[in-house]
């Protein structure tokens, strides 16, 4: 029995070896810069969108409570306690996204190409949305890293990855993920 014991010491200390190395592996990738880094929405609680959802009213939409308010300065702190270069922060057009957006970096733009597409009002629109973001990937050149603000159903689609909410989802410009980090609410 003591040999069980041992084992099992010997095996949980060697997984948390390998996380530490992982993440340090994937935080090295993100300083390096030239990287395409998927953040979903900090935590809005519940799942997809009411069905008076106006895009230009944020008051009919599912947004960021004080947990994922905090998520979200976390995530700003992250990257400047970790001196991450950014090129550019795009967000989607959702209120949950933007307010990410704002909380973590302060400034940043949006685009149509990363709004979710979760609900069959907008299942119509992944296509042409999933095209566009990776045009754009492929046409955009910076040395620093590119973060897109989004949701599951966009990260999922483009990664083939189920991020929880607030997490740091790192890629290369062939989509290609290169690791990941969690930003506890």
């Amino acid at each position: 029995m003591r040999f069980i014991y041992f084992l099992l010491i010997i095996f949980i200390s060697l997984t948390n070896e390998i996380k530490a190395d992982s993440k340090k592996q994937t935080l090295d990738e993100l300083k390096k810069g030239g990287n395409i880094i998927f953040i979903r929405h900090a935590y809005a609680p519940g799942g997809g969108d009411p069905n008076n959802f106006d895009i230009n009213d944020c008051s009919t939409q599912r947004n960021l409570n004080k947990a994922g308010q905090e998520q979200s300065k976390k995530i700003g702190i992250f990257f400047k306690k970790n001196d991450i270069p950014i090129d550019l922060v795009i967000s989607s057009e959702w209120c949950r996204c933007q307010e990410t957006a704002l909380i973590a970096f302060t400034n940043f733009e949006t685009k149509k190409f990363l709004n979710s597409f979760y609900s069959e009002k907008f299942a119509k629109n992944k296509k042409t949305q999933m095209k566009n973001l990776k045009r754009y990937i492929n046409n955009w050149k910076s040395n620093n890293n590119l973060v897109l603000v989004t949701h599951y159903v966009v990260i999922n689609e483009a990664l083939n990855y189920s991020p929880v909410s607030g997490e740091i989802v790192i890629s290369d410009k062939n989509l290609i993920r290169k690791g990941n980090i969690q930003i506890e609410y």
